[in-house]
């Protein structure tokens, strides 16, 4: 019995003329058995173009009791030079997805006037700690201190007011309340601008007297000249700056060298724990500086006023006593 050898070979020079598949190869046969492994077989044809069709390989390797998919099956494309260098420099890592995008800012209404014209009436503000208004505890503090220190225990001393960090403008709202006749508001962030402070002006009716300086508070004190001009210095100043982000030794002495400044103004300024204020900020003295917590509120302010302040004390003290 003729054993078919495990080296098949088809030959596409010679056709099997009497099989029914003109187009199909000769097959070589051999009686000497043998025990290698079987190497894979190689299939030709000697037709031109594209060789045999894939419905004749079939019918062929299944003659041969084989199976076409294993032998048909196409390899996967290898991979090109440039995709390899792409790889090797890192660009051809998958695309990370878009992080997700933030939350909307909303505002909601904590806080109110204290006291003046508006008093009671609701103010907006941010949620979340995006800005961080005065406490109303350290608010009415500074304000009932300033308006004994003028000369004025029923109401503050009329001026201009400047509001440094105004954020939602609580504090120049407060002061127009109570008697300022206009107050600059310096805040960086548009969104707090449009959606807040606007807002506040336009819901107490003080929108009029007010003038907002969408900038950063160091462009504005370096430009100080340019907006003073025919008025002079102001009355008041609030700074109330987010802890974190200031060096107050360098703010406060860019406000003691600012032509913003004047011999009769009131500073008011808000700072945290572990923070050393000087006794003077230019030619101005410290008032008072009292500590709500972790917040400290110190004031400075002309020598006079110094001393009213000290006589107020002792007539409050005299009259507990009677």
């Amino acid at each position: 019995m003729a054993v078919v050898s495990s080296s098949l070979i088809l030959s596409p020079l010679r056709t099997n003329r009497g099989s029914s598949y003109p187009y199909l190869p000769f097959l070589s046969t051999s009686s000497r058995p043998s025990n290698r492994p079987r190497p894979p077989i190689i299939v030709c044809s000697d037709k031109p173009g594209n060789g045999l069709a894939s419905e004749e390989k079939k019918l062929l390797l299944e003659s041969y009791g084989l199976d076409p998919d294993e032998f048909l099956s196409e390899p996967p494309p290898p991979k090109t030079r440039r995709r390899k260098d792409a790889q090797k420099r890192g660009r051809g890592k998958s695309v990370q997805p878009p992080e997700n995008p933030k939350p909307p800012r909303t505002t909601h209404k904590l806080l109110q006037v204290l006291g003046g014209k508006a008093r009671r009436m609701k103010l907006l503000s941010p949620k979340g700690m995006d800005v961080r208004p005065m406490m109303e505890v350290v608010k009415g503090a500074a304000f009932d201190i300033l308006q004994v220190a003028s000369g004025c225990p029923a109401s503050l001393r009329p001026g201009r007011w400047l509001d440094l960090y105004s954020g939602t403008g609580s504090v120049g709202i407060e002061a127009i309340s109570r008697g300022c006749s206009e107050v600059h508001f310096i805040e960086m962030d548009p969104w707090v601008v449009s959606d807040v402070l606007r807002p506040n002006l336009e819901w107490t009716g003080f929108l009029d007297v007010s003038v907002i300086h969408t900038v950063r508070v160091e462009k504005f004190l370096e430009r100080a000249e340019q907006f003073v001009g025919k008025d002079g210095s102001f009355d008041y100043i609030s700074v109330t700056p987010p802890y974190t982000e200031v060096d107050y030794g360098v703010l406060m002495d860019q406000i003691s060298k600012s032509p913003l400044l004047g011999e009769d103004t009131f500073i008011v300024v808000e700072y945290p724990s572990r923070t050393d204020m000087l006794d003077t900020c230019g030619c101005l003295v410290k008032i008072t500086d009292r500590r709500f917590g972790r917040t400290h509120l110190v004031i400075y302010g002309p020598t006079w006023a110094q001393k009213k302040r000290k006589s107020g004390k002792s007539l409050r003290k005299l009259a507990v006593e009677i």
